[in-house]
């Protein structure tokens, strides 16, 4: 057992067996993309081209507003169709470009490919910001706020998240086992920029395979170092990664670089190198489709843009039909009605499943079996912060320290009576956080997702 671990947390059915041991396959979209304006935090992008324009696959379609917002390319070459309000994975609309796709893919010209050893700090921050880079783990942070904080030289540990430790992904894992130099040298082009840290591999202890190749490539690194975390959900969280790799903590008032830290994960590690390195903007990444009811499950490099329908079709299409389609994993993934939604920055998986265990499953009384406090990562009590929330007593849903829920959705896996805990709390989690007098300085971590 790997002793770099955490409080709480469970054991779900990973299911990646399904996707894990297919190499990672491209495809190429051949209906028209849409590109939503909000694949980040922040203010959405502004556009800088119009109906009827031809842009080139890596061509600048919107620019970034502010800070926390980040740059979008198109992925295709093909005619600007308009600029329109279009369905989410979510369930919420948006405004978004949508391209006539050519099918001819072809690209920008670009600059010519650098040396690491050549490059600035400030360099490597300006190419990340241009090329459009967001955390792919999920938060959707704009990766040059991430490579820029205060007091750079205060930065002891810059941590790669391989820990992928969401149940059925495994896109992370084919990243790692089929392009490692690029992971590393993400790793290495951050490590340019903190220039005390160290770097860490943070590789889950069932994957052997991956701690025995980043170990043998960086055998020669003196600044990077790979350890093995427990293989338990949310191991890969913000929070609980940080804690088990170096022993610090922090609350949700905090940011990373606040106890000396900074995370990325592997496909954000892979944008830093293609960016850096060979100016290649964020145009694809990778995404798991699985479940029992595809026909070729596995992972795709897919061009951001692309439907979800078209995806699926590419993958061979559903054998059975879903009963429940998931949006990313079957802890923190969300249910989706529709298909017709465009594959964005922040896309990590679809899982479509025969059997949905969960909704139509009777509700009971609570037996007080306190299995939700003992999974809790943030050592809350949840049935507390429920009573709260259904309640709807927000001081003292404040006074549990409901704001620390990182919504990883434990307590409600773990419950045996089915109550809903995590659905209330993140919701009125999410709608507290809106009101800056309530938040107080936990408003600040919402503020980048305006």
């Amino acid at each position: 057992m790997a002793q770099l671990k955490f409080f709480g947390g469970v054991h779900p059915e990973d299911g990646k067996e399904i996707s894990s041991r297919q190499p990672v396959r491209t495809v190429f979209p051949r209906g028209d993309c849409v590109y939503p304006l909000k694949q980040h935090m922040g203010n959405p992008s502004v556009p800088v081209v119009k109906r009827g324009d031809y842009v080139l696959t890596g061509q600048l379609i919107a620019a970034a507003d502010g800070d926390f917002s980040a740059n979008l390319h198109s992925s295709v070459s093909g005619t600007v169709r308009g600029i329109e309000k279009r369905r989410l994975a979510d369930g919420s609309s948006g405004d978004c470009i949508v391209i006539q796709n050519d099918r001819r893919f072809g690209e920008i010209l670009y600059p010519a490919s650098r040396r690491l050893d050549e490059l600035a700090p400030e360099t490597i921050v300006e190419s990340v910001k241009q090329a459009g880079i967001v955390g792919m783990g999920g938060a959707g942070m704009p990766t040059h706020i991430k490579l820029s904080p205060a007091r750079p030289n205060r930065i002891d540990y810059y941590i790669a998240n391989c820990v992928e430790c969401e149940p059925y992904l495994t896109s992370d894992y084919r990243r790692m086992l089929e392009n490692p130099a690029k992971v590393i040298n993400g790793l290495r082009i951050g490590l340019k920029i903190f220039r005390r840290a160290r770097g860490i591999l943070a590789v889950d202890e069932k994957n052997d395979d991956i701690y025995r190749l980043f170990r043998d490539l960086t055998r020669e690194d003196a600044r990077i170092f790979v350890k093995k975390v427990e293989h338990k959900f949310p191991q890969g969280a913000e929070r609980q990664l940080i804690y088990a790799v170096t022993g610090r903590t922090l609350n949700a008032e905090m940011l990373p670089e606040e106890v000396g830290c900074v995370t990325d994960n592997v496909d954000t590690l892979v944008a830093i190198n293609q960016a850096v390195m060979v100016h290649e903007p964020l145009l694809t990444r990778l995404v798991t489709v699985t479940g029992d009811c595809i026909d070729k499950p596995g992972n795709y490099r897919v061009r951001i843009g692309m439907s979800y329908r078209e995806l699926i079709e590419r993958a061979g299409g559903f054998i059975r039909e879903p009963e429940l389609i998931l949006d990313g994993g079957t802890m923190t993934g969300k249910r989706m009605d529709d298909l017709d939604v465009p594959v964005t920055k922040l896309t990590s998986a679809i899982v479509a499943l025969s059997q949905d265990r969960v909704s139509g499953r009777p509700q009971t009384a609570c037996t007080r079996c306190a299995r939700c406090v003992l999974s809790c990562p943030n050592h809350l009590v949840p049935l507390q912060l429920y009573k709260d929330a259904e309640s709807g007593n927000d001081n003292a849903f404040i006074r549990h320290n409901g704001f620390e829920c990182s919504g990883c959705e434990c307590c409600s896996y773990i419950c045996p009576s089915r109550i809903p805990l995590a659905d209330s709390i993140i919701r009125t989690r999410d709608r507290l956080l809106k009101d800056a007098d309530k938040a107080g300085a936990y408003s600040r971590r919402l503020s980048r997702r305006q």
